[in-house]
């Protein structure tokens, strides 16, 4: 089997978000966890157009125990994966990791599969039924990382994330983000 992830030599612990954690994270942080926008769109709102997409991994295989269970994927059920570095002329912003089942690109007449080097907020936003369904938190040690996803990502410290349920007409996908140093400077 193809190697799960780009980012991770194992998968990051993650916390369900309950009521009061919210506060428990810095305030830059919190900033960009509880978004309720398209990261993309927050992105673009400060960049504009320098705003690119690096794509680290885009394969079919099995994903991760906890990101099966969370969207109850049977277990070895194939999805989309796909990993990316959101940039600003090059400068690391967001790290990302997207679960799409193929009951979703179905439903999503494909664009999710066909995505190239735009960004998966600008097309998941557009669908006027998306729904978030469930949000969890991270904080993932630099041990967590992949040489390579440190390296993309100048990773030296702890990294922030969240990981949030979407649906499509009721077909869910799972949407993981990872809050780079450079993108904690706005807010």
């Amino acid at each position: 089997m193809a190697s799960k992830s780009f980012l991770f030599y194992r998968e990051p612990a993650w916390l369900e978000n309950r009521s009061g954690i919210r506060h428990t994270l810095p305030e830059n942080v919190q900033s960009w966890t509880y978004e309720p926008g398209s990261l993309t769109q927050r992105l673009r709102d400060c960049y504009g157009d320098a705003i690119g997409v690096k794509i680290l991994l885009q394969q079919w295989t099995v994903p991760f125990l906890t990101e099966r269970k969370l969207m109850g994927l049977p277990e070895n059920k194939y999805s989309l994966i796909r990993e990316v570095l959101l940039h600003a002329d090059g400068k690391p912003l967001i790290l990302a990791r997207t679960i799409i089942p193929s009951g979703t690109i179905k439903v999503a007449k494909s664009n999710l599969s066909h995505l190239g080097s735009r960004p998966l907020g600008e097309v998941i936003f557009s669908y006027p039924k998306l729904e978030r369904i469930e949000m969890g938190v991270a904080l993932i040690d630099t041990s967590t990382w992949t040489k390579h996803a440190q390296a993309e990502g100048h990773i030296s410290q702890s990294i922030w994330g969240r990981r949030t349920v979407y649906a499509i007409a009721q077909r869910q996908m799972l949407v993981s983000e990872f809050f780079l140093p450079g993108v904690l400077e706005i807010f």
